[in-house]
C-alpha cells in the first residue's frame, strides 16, 4: 500500500482520539534470526508504524545506543540487502494480526547510494515498505531518491529541527512529504527524562510555516509514558528509538520487555 497505508494510519487514530505510536528498532538487533519475531511483537503491542533501521558505519545523527545496535548488526554480517529481508519477513509476519502496521526505512543515504536508490525504492515496495526516512540527504540531493520513491509508491518523510527556518520547513514538505518528523533538539538520538519545554511552540512554528496541513511526528527523547501524554493533541505521533533499544539490550527477554514498553506508551497514547 506504501504511503497510503501511512495516511490511514494517520486517519485511523485521529478517528480513535489518540497519537499514533512509532517505534524505532534496528534492523538485525539483537540478532538477524530474532529480529521478524520482536518487530512482530511491538506491533502486536500497539505500535501503528515501525521504523526499520538500516546499519551504517558512520551514523551522524544516532546516539551511543542506536550506535551500539548498528555496530552490533554490522558484526552480524547484516547488509542493506539483508534488511530488505528481514523487512519482507515482518510484513509476512504481521500480516495476520497487524495488517494496518506501517512499515519505513530509517537510514543514510550512503548505503542507499551504493545499493542504486532506484533499486532500492522498488525493492523497499517489494517487501512491504511503506515509506523512507533518510536524515542525511541534503534538499539538493533528494530528487535522485525522491522521484523513485513517489513512482513505486513509497511515503517520503523528511526531518525538520528545531533550528530549522520557514522556507526550508516549506521546502521540506513540497517533497511531497507524507507526514514530517520534528526532532525535539539538536544533537543525536537518545532517551531524556523531560522533553524540551520548547517542543509546543516549535510544533506551532512547524504548522504555521505549511501552506496545507501535513501530519506531524515528534522524536528525539522520548522514553516515557508521561512524554507520549503531553504530546497528546500537539502533534499526530509520538516516535520512541533509543529508550526501546535500551530495553532489547538489557533484558534476558527482550521481546517481551520491548512489548511491554510499547504497550504502556500506547496506553498513554490517549
Amino acid at each position: 500500500m506504501g504511503s497510503e497505508r501511512i495516511g490511514n494510519m494517520f486517519r485511523r487514530c485521529r478517528g480513535e482520539g489518540r497519537l499514533a505510536i512509532v517505534a524505532y528498532l534496528m534492523s538485525g538487533f539483537p540478532s538477524p534470526a530474532a529480529f521478524p519475531a520482536l518487530a512482530q511483537a511491538v506491533a502486536e503491542a500497539g505500535a501503528d508504524a515501525i521504523e526499520l533501521g538500516i546499519p551504517f558505519s558512520d551514523p551522524l545523527a544516532d546516539g551511543p545506543t542506536i550506535q551500539a545496535a548498528g555496530a552490533a548488526a554490522l558484526k552480524a554480517g547484516v547488509t542493506t540487502a539483508g534488511c530488505l529481508e528481514m523487512a519482507a519477513q515482518v510484513r509476512q509476519a504481521t500480516q495476520g494480526s497487524c495488517p494496518d502496521l506501517a512499515l519505513l526505512f530509517m537510514g543514510y543515504f550512503n548505503p542507499i547510494l551504493q545499493y542504486g536508490p532506484a533499486r532500492f525504492a522498488a525493492d523497499s515496495r517489494a517487501a512491504g515498505v511503506d515509506g523512507l526516512i533518510v536524515p542525511d540527504l541534503a534538499l539538493e540531493e533528494a530528487p535522485e531518491l525522491d522521484v523513485p520513491c513517489r513512482e513505486h509508491g513509497l511515503g517520503i518523510v523528511p526531518l525538520v529541527a528545531p533550528t530549522s527556518a520557514t522556507e526550508r520547513i516549506r521546502a521540506l514538505a513540497a517533497r511531497g512529504a507524507a507526514f514530517l518528523y520534528i526532532t525535539s533538539r539538536l544533537g543525536v538520538t537518545g532517551a531524556r527524562s523531560d522533553l524540551p519545554l520548547q517542543v509546543p511552540e516549535l510544533v506551532a512554528r512547524v504548522r504555521s510555516a505549511l501552506s496545507e496541513p501535513l501530519p506531524l511526528a515528534v522524536g528525539f527523547g522520548i522514553s516515557r509514558p508521561e512524554h507520549v501524554a503531553t504530546l497528546h493533541g500537539l502533534v499526530d505521533a509520538a516516535v520512541v528509538g533509543s529508550a526501546l533499544l535500551d530495553r532489547v539490550g538489557r533484558a534476558e527477554d527482550p521481546v517481551g520487555a520491548a512489548a511491554e514498553f510499547i504497550a504502556g506508551l500506547r496506553q498513554a497514547a490517549g
